[in-house]
């Protein structure tokens, strides 16, 4: 890429995914103008936001077109799901992401089961329930004995995994998704699965399609209470570090994960570019599959982001033009951490228009205040979300990362405010028995090929 060439980039979404991504791409010499569409209040601070909504696929890629968008990144799942990147690629247009097809991975949760059923890759055993009445006999019988995994088949925003412990629990989560239609039609088919024993862990790679670059892993918390109680959110918080996996987890994730996954899409004909994210469950029998997305996580991305070193914008040309092969990246051995400030009453119902107060105290520094849900006023921001901010925070250790990520939180107010008080204390278990991630200063998953 030649420097001196001014590029516009586009984001498609509106959450703290979204602003880490406009925050990172902002630092590219190459880049003059950044667009997000839609945006929220927060994200205008840092690029031009556009009134598109992230599933118009149509007035997406006129927009780009009229613009002259040269890059354009797709944050959330829905958009791909609905075939932005065929749209786009069909115009001319450079995009960042999976086909309609490819996305199949995310989109439906059956889908990918048989896929990686079909592939060998390691996975909680399975079944798929078509109607309510099949998917009751199953629990009636002793072929499903909880706990177990019961999952809607479509998107539902990250909340459509419930882990019923009794019999009652199973019957009464299967008539909140298949009758009372909780998750409206992503609930239409149903998945049983095993349930897993183990540490979650997130595996997020780019991929042309064949060349395979590794970013660096994080881990999530997606219960909305400590201690990993409540029901599943959207996430409420991340961290990553440089020992978080080891390189012989890693290379055994890559080996029978990432790369079976990538050839197995392109022997299906549905070659896969783009972001791809397994959700991992690390078991006494080695890490299997919890789900895949088809996309950056979330918050994941806004640990991610801050430890990568070196241009993201050309990691995705790269990623688009097949060329990934000819990239390294690069991580910072810091740790990172973010703590997600939700709305009162979140993953359910929430009030929003609470006014946001105390933003002006966190310097820039090792901080960045990535916005999920707010909007702008006259008076300043007020939350528009359930997630509403990402307080992220990076430093030589975890345990400094955690204390200034809270410190920040702190310091940051609006009506009905809650938050995890737990954020890394899995990682802290690891660095006290490891010190690999202070180890060497280029840290990081080192770049395979497929």
């Amino acid at each position: 890429m030649n420097r001196e060439e001014k590029l516009k980039v586009l984001v498609v979404g509106s959450g703290g995914r979204e602003h880490a991504l406009v925050w990172k791409l902002k630092q590219s010499p190459s880049v003059t103008r950044i667009f997000c569409a839609p945006g929220n209040g927060g994200i205008s601070t840092d690029g031009d936001c556009v009134p598109i909504a992230a599933d118009d696929v149509d007035g997406l890629a006129a927009f780009a077109a009229q613009e002259q968008v040269h890059l354009t990144v797709v944050g959330p799942e829905l958009p791909l799901t609905l075939g932005i990147v065929d749209r786009f690629e069909g115009r001319g247009l450079q995009v960042v992401g999976p086909s309609r097809r490819a996305s199949a991975l995310e989109g439906s949760k059956v889908f990918a089961k048989q896929f990686m059923a079909r592939h060998g890759i390691p996975t909680a055993r399975f079944e798929a329930f078509d109607s309510y009445e099949r998917a009751r006999r199953a629990l009636e019988s002793r072929d499903w004995q909880p706990p177990l995994v019961l999952k809607a088949d479509g998107l539902a925003g990250g909340k459509g995994v419930l882990i019923p412990q009794t019999r009652q629990e199973a019957i009464d989560a299967l008539d909140a998704v298949m009758k009372e239609r909780r998750f409206g039609a992503a609930g239409d088919r149903v998945l049983f699965e095993e349930w897993l024993e183990g540490e979650e862990a997130s595996c997020i790679v780019l991929t042309d399609g064949r060349a395979i670059c590794p970013l660096a892993p994080a881990q999530d918390y997606k219960r909305v209470f400590d201690g990993d109680r409540g029901p599943n959110t959207g996430g409420m918080g991340a961290f990553s570090f440089g020992g978080l996996l080891g390189p012989s987890l890693e290379q055994t994730i890559l080996e029978t994960i990432v790369r079976p996954t990538v050839e197995g899409m392109r022997q299906d004909g549905a070659p896969y570019r783009g972001f791809l994210y397994a959700g991992l469950m690390l078991t006494s029998d080695g890490p299997k599959v919890l789900e895949f997305n088809a996309r950056m996580g979330d918050p994941e991305c806004q640990v991610i982001l801050p430890r990568l070193r070196g241009d993201l914008l050309e990691l995705l040309q790269a990623t688009v033009k097949g060329a990934l092969e000819e990239q390294d990246a690069e991580w910072s051995p810091e740790a990172a951490v973010t703590v997600v400030l939700a709305s009162a009453g979140y993953p359910d119902r929430y009030e929003t228009g609470k006014p946001i107060r105390g933003l002006e105290r966190i310097g820039n520094g090792r901080r960045a205040i990535f916005h999920a849900g707010t909007g702008c006023t006259n008076d300043g921001f007020v939350t528009a979300g359930g997630r509403v901010l990402d307080v992220t925070a990076w430093s030589a250790t975890l345990q400094e990362a955690i204390r200034e990520a809270y410190g920040a939180a702190e310091q940051i107010e609006f009506e009905g405010k809650h938050y995890r008080r737990d954020i890394g204390q899995k990682g802290l278990k690891k660095t006290r028995s490891s010190k690999e991630h202070h180890a060497d200063p280029k840290a990081g998953p080192p770049v395979k090929r497929s």
